[in-house]
């Protein structure tokens, strides 16, 4: 699919401006899907940090199509004792969503405020920011997959009413607890090319302590679970540092996954941000 430049205008509109605020994959009848036993935690009141019980779970998905393995894998997510003590009354588990035949798959850190409550990533403004990058790419935001390492808020102490204010990155133990569950991910959609949003997606995806900075890793390949990987900087960023060079370099990084999937790339869309 070619970009148009009613495409491209949006993308810079989106970009260039402070954003306000899906697509559901397909679903089937779930199979049996087995994952090795973990304990409930019990909620220790106060506590901003709630421990992970257990080694990280062992997911062994049925045979079938793709979206008989997704269906077993999203009852598997949802019904996990482990992301069910980890979510807020009310609130939302996350898993990804969009094409399971996607090329491009993007994942981020972990749900926030916006995702806990609708039960999708990428859905605030960072995420509705994404969606336009992903149209200035020539694409549109049902034809590539989203997802995140995490597939619950990171947990803080609440204030008045309960509710939870701000957002803190996810523990390396608690990225390392919900890896499998992406692994599952990426083994029933195996996309060609991973994006990982940010430095905490980056770390999880590479190992803590492996860069500084996102600048030190973005902009050339790596690999995850025998998937090319690209490293860029979270849509967030973008609304945080609206200089054209932060804007640029996040551009390129997808001019480069756009050559890997052998995407057509347009003179405009080479220039963008120039």
């Amino acid at each position: 699919m070619t970009v148009t430049d009613e495409g491209l205008g949006q993308l810079r509109a989106a970009v260039n401006a402070s954003l306000a605020e899906s697509t559901e994959p397909p679903t089937a009848e779930p199979a049996a899907l087995t994952v090795s036993p973990v304990a409930r935690r019990a909620a220790v009141p106060g506590m901003a940090i709630a421990p992970i019980p257990g080694e990280p779970p062992e997911v062994i998905l049925p045979e079938g199509d793709r979206a008989t393995r997704w269906a077993a894998l999203r009852d598997l997510v949802l019904n996990h004792p482990v992301c069910q003590a980890h979510v807020r009354p009310g609130k939302k588990i996350v898993l990804g969503v969009g094409s399971l035949h996607a090329q491009i798959f993007f994942c981020g850190e972990a749900p926030g405020a916006d995702e806990e409550v609708q039960g999708e990533p990428f859905v605030g403004a960072a995420g509705q920011l994404l969606t336009r990058m992903i149209q200035g790419m020539g694409l549109k935001r049902e034809q590539v997959y989203i997802g995140n390492i995490m597939n619950w808020r990171p947990e803080m102490v609440a204030g008045a009413g309960g509710v939870q204010v701000d957002n803190r990155p996810p523990t390396p133990e608690e990225m390392n607890f919900c890896l499998p569950f992406l692994r599952a991910q990426l083994q029933i959609v195996q996309p060609q090319v991973i994006v990982a949003l940010g430095k905490t997606a980056a770390e999880g995806l590479l190992g803590p302590g492996t860069f500084k900075a996102v600048g030190d890793v973005r902009g050339r390949w790596h690999t995850f679970a025998g998937v090319p990987l690209m490293v860029s900087y979270h849509p967030s960023y973008i609304l945080r540092s609206q200089s054209n060079s932060s804007k640029r370099a996040i551009w390129e990084d997808l001019l480069k996954v756009m050559e890997r999937v052998t995407l057509p790339i347009s003179e405009k869309q080479r220039n963008y941000f120039h």
